[in-house]
């Protein structure tokens, strides 16, 4: 097992963990919020290293990625455990606890099982994968080395640092943007917004991001708060692709089920700001990316089947405008 990152000793067999900003006072016998990062003998310690939750061939626009290699597979690992407290987690069974059943795969395994099903990339997804940080490091720089991409699907809430070197070996990431209210992230699901502010901007300088909220009636569901979303996202990069996802009941959450309309209506209002929005979670509505130049539909999305109707060698197949789309066939 190799070394844990990014913590401090402290008095009487005490460490204090720097890899996210909750930066856990851990005591001995006991793990931080997140779980999977525990103080044995005064060293912290990964008990969790290497045991994934899942390992599983995905549509990249599950991820969901829309403009970053589309159409193509990705090999895509689940972790355990989580640094939020999200009440409405869909991945709760393995986010919010320890005790599913996993299986020790390590990062050489996971380089052979993506070149195997002919995957072009590694996602690091489903629960929280920046708490497994030293594996996703010793993952990604394999892939790397193997002609791999890797994938990042995560809260973003991590200290800078780290921030830093895990940017360093990522070609593309989906950040959650839960809220544009400090109180729902301190509430709510036992955060903070800023960390994941910062996160999302230091990513977006150097790698492919896009960003996704999930829509929860009377908690982020504002015209004023998706304004303030998009104008964020806006100020880094206009063309950011952001995903607003419709919410279902489930976990601690009862709140009725976000209606689909509302989420298009908040589509448009990020749309003021943004080129590219694009509701989620909702059935077989189609999905389609329009050239920004004479809105000619470029890709066209129902469920996970991607076709490319209005592309020609990378360009607008109607006017010819060039597609700045990483990994684009056709």
């Amino acid at each position: 097992m190799p070394q844990a990152r990014y913590y401090q000793k402290k008095e009487n067999q005490t460490i204090q963990c720097g890899l996210c900003p909750h930066n856990c006072i851990i005591h001995e016998g006991k793990s931080g919020i997140c779980q999977v990062r525990a103080n044995q003998h005064g060293e912290m310690q990964l008990p969790f290293y290497g045991r994934l939750s899942a390992l599983a061939l995905d549509p990249i626009e599950k991820k969901p990625l829309f403009h970053f290699h589309p159409g193509k597979k990705i090999l895509s690992a689940g972790f355990l455990g989580c640094n939020f407290r999200c009440p409405f987690c869909q991945n709760y069974h393995i986010s919010q606890g320890v005790g599913a059943n996993t299986d020790f795969v390590s990062p050489e395994e996971i380089i052979k099982s993506a070149l195997a099903d002919n995957s072009f990339a590694i996602a690091y997804t489903y629960s929280e994968p920046i708490v497994h940080l030293e594996y996703v490091l010793a993952a990604a720089k394999l892939a790397h080395a193997n002609g791999l991409k890797n994938v990042l699907v995560s809260n973003g809430f991590i200290n800078n640092g780290p921030a830093d070197e895990l940017i360093g070996v990522l070609d593309a990431a989906n950040i959650d943007l839960k809220a544009w209210n400090d109180d729902f992230y301190r509430k709510e699901i036992k955060g903070s917004l800023e960390p994941v502010k910062e996160f999302i901007t230091m990513a977006a300088k150097k790698i492919h991001v896009e960003v996704t909220t999930l829509i929860i009636p009377n908690k982020n569901d504002s015209d004023d708060e998706m304004d303030r979303i998009a104008g964020f996202i806006a100020g880094i990069n206009p063309d950011i692709p952001l995903h607003l996802s419709c919410y279902y009941p489930t976990y601690q959450y009862s709140i009725p089920a976000t209606h689909p309309e509302r989420v298009f209506e908040l589509v448009r209002v990020a749309g003021r700001h943004l080129n590219y929005v694009y509701a989620g979670n909702i059935g077989s509505a189609p999905v389609n990316t329009a050239c920004k130049a004479c809105n000619n539909i470029l890709i066209s999305r129902r469920g996970y089947s991607t076709v490319f109707p209005g592309l020609k060698n990378g360009k607008c197949a109607k006017c010819g405008a060039e597609i700045d789309i990483p990994g684009l066939s056709p």
